[in-house]
């Protein structure tokens, strides 16, 4: 009889693991939602006409750099710039002059600068740049648990304790099955941006936002079931959510 309860207990517990499966796309689409773009509240102060030169990548990791490059940076500073009611000179209105324009602001060559005071370039008042100046996995943790030997020795004191083989074979195979593991990694990402005058190259502003982003995963399972999750939020996101920081700041000194 208590054989019988054991191999029922398994079975249940079976059952209600199936079931949990079925909460596997409710679960992904609420870790999706969590990394879909998240607009920021911006003023409504019109700001003055900028231009976004591209900034410097100057971290190494290749994992950073191989996903997002300076352009990826200015394009969502463009779209942010644009939200807070800035008065955006899109870099492909530029054409070729924008590398030229970027040389002499980062050297602060008023003379060369006032060579591009014309056209639509004539009105602008702020050259903005974005630097990833820190991108880097700072920790990792794992734990794990498998229950194999744990199985083997609950089958065998079940199996003595109710006198009976098919019940400890019954309960070593289920907890024997038992196993789960759990991993999480960190990631610092550190973002400055620059204001330079237009006119003259002089540095007008600065500023720098540090945050972290989690990476995860964790899974198990039992009786031949298992399941998994993967969390993170992406570079992109995580970049994306540093540029609206930054533009937070630049909000301010309309």
């Amino acid at each position: 009889m208590r054989g019988r309860v054991s191999v029922l207990a398994v079975v249940v517990l079976a059952l209600v693991m199936v079931s949990g499966c079925k909460s596997s796309s409710r679960r992904a689409n609420e870790i999706a939602d969590q990394t879909m773009y998240q607009p920021i509240a911006y003023s409504d102060k019109p700001g003055p006409v900028v231009v976004v030169i591209p900034g410097e990548i100057k971290s190494a990791n290749a994992t950073y750099t191989q996903k997002i490059g300076a352009n990826n940076i200015a394009d969502y500073a463009e779209l942010e710039l644009g939200q807070a009611k800035f008065q955006v000179l899109e870099r492909s209105d530029l054409g070729p002059m924008l590398q030229e324009l970027e040389i002499a602001a980062n050297l602060g060559d008023a003379t060369q600068l006032k060579k591009f005071k014309k056209g639509k370039f004539q009105a602008t008042n702020w050259l903005v740049r974005f630097d990833i100046l820190k991108a880097e996995p700072v920790a990792e943790v794992k734990t794990s648990f498998d229950g194999a030997w744990l199985g083997a020795i609950a089958g065998s004191a079940v199996g003595s304790a109710t006198d009976s083989w098919a019940a400890g074979v019954a309960t070593g195979a289920a907890v024997g099955s038992i196993h789960a593991h759990d991993a999480t990694g960190i990631w610092i990402i550190g973002m400055r941006y620059k204001i330079l005058d237009a006119n003259t190259g002089e540095q007008k502003g600065t500023g720098y936002f540090e945050d972290k982003m989690e990476m995860g995963s964790s899974g198990g399972g039992a009786l031949g079931i298992s399941r998994s999750e993967a969390k993170q939020v992406t570079l992109d996101t995580m970049t994306q959510r540093l540029v609206q920081k930054c533009v937070q700041d630049l909000d301010k000194m309309k």
